[in-house]
């Protein structure tokens, strides 16, 4: 069995390798060959700690990735996101590789925002909205700004002083970047992004702006929910993979009479993105398979590059 630790794959994540793997990712979630099985959702011995198994399976690829959530993390020091990939000798039904993947876990999601954006944020996109200061909030912003020119970063997130923190590191490493109102930032941005573990929505639907783009990157499990659902009537809406979305995504609180697009149509042409600049769209990611199982084949195919 090939092993990758957490130490190589982080060494090697980048937003670039992340973006080609999780876009081609996304067009072969959308091949009615991908069979993508249902998640499960568990805990560990305290209920507040949780985790995901999600796996999937197309032509050339099998496996599954478990992704931990362990919120007392914060008081360690460490993430409180983890993963780890495996990846099926198909020959055999063994464990053919397995890569540790907590860190490169914030690039693979960071990824499926910055595919949506391309296609369905206007060009002249500048100001991003983020919702959330916790550790994907970062990833989910130098992700954005390789693909469109942002100018200035707007960050809500409940506690003031951590959101203040993290708009100080975004101003180090280059950014323009405020802590404001969601209010404020919905009016405001021409992006808006949310990454949080909420159960609620955390901004009204006539805050945001017409020609908008609506990422909601945190609604992975059922109940939760980070968007107003008032906002989808008057929306375009995409997702990753419409069966789980509406299952455990954000559009489980989507109307069942709403059409969802899956954004690997899009990129395919199968599907229209965005018709006019002031349409609103809305991109929900609540995580597939298919992109860890990608993402660690690339990363696979660097180690043994760097070996041979």
């Amino acid at each position: 069995m090939k092993y990758v630790p957490e130490e190589v794959s982080s060494r090697l994540a980048t937003h670039e390798l992340a973006y080609e793997a999780v876009r081609n990712a996304l067009i072969a979630a959308a091949d009615r060959e991908t069979a993508t099985f249902p998640v499960v959702i568990g805990h560990g011995s305290d209920p507040n700690n949780v985790y995901a198994i999600k796996s999937c399976a197309v032509a050339e690829i099998a496996g599954l990735k478990i992704g931990s959530y362990w919120p007392g993390n914060d008081r360690l020091g460490v993430p409180r996101h983890n993963s780890i990939i495996f990846l099926f000798d198909q020959d055999t039904g063994r464990i053919g590789a397995a890569v540790e993947a907590g860190h490169l876990n914030a690039f693979r999601t960071a990824a499926a925002d910055a595919v949506a954006a391309e296609i369905l944020a206007r060009k002249d996109a500048s100001t991003l909205a983020i919702f959330g200061a916790g550790h994907q909030a970062g990833f989910e912003v130098q992700a954005l700004s390789r693909i469109r020119g942002i100018t200035h970063v707007l960050v809500v997130a409940r506690n003031r002083e951590k959101g203040a923190r993290f708009a100080d590191g975004l101003r180090r490493g280059g950014l323009e970047a405020s802590v404001c109102s969601a209010e404020e930032a919905c009016r405001r941005a021409d992006i808006v992004v949310t990454a949080t573990p909420s159960c609620e929505p955390l901004f009204e639907a006539d805050w945001v702006k017409p020609g908008s783009h609506v990422a909601s990157m945190g609604s992975d499990t059922s109940g939760k929910q980070e968007l107003p659902p008032g906002l989808f009537e008057n929306a375009s809406l995409f997702c990753d993979l419409p069966g789980q979305s509406r299952s455990i995504g954000e559009f489980q609180h989507a109307a069942e009479n709403l059409y969802l697009a899956a954004i690997g149509d899009v990129l395919c042409g199968r599907a229209p993105g965005r018709t006019d600049d002031d349409e609103i769209t809305i991109f929900d990611s609540s995580g597939l398979s298919v992109q860890d199982l990608y993402v660690a084949r690339t990363v696979l195919e660097l180690v043994e590059r760097e070996q041979s």
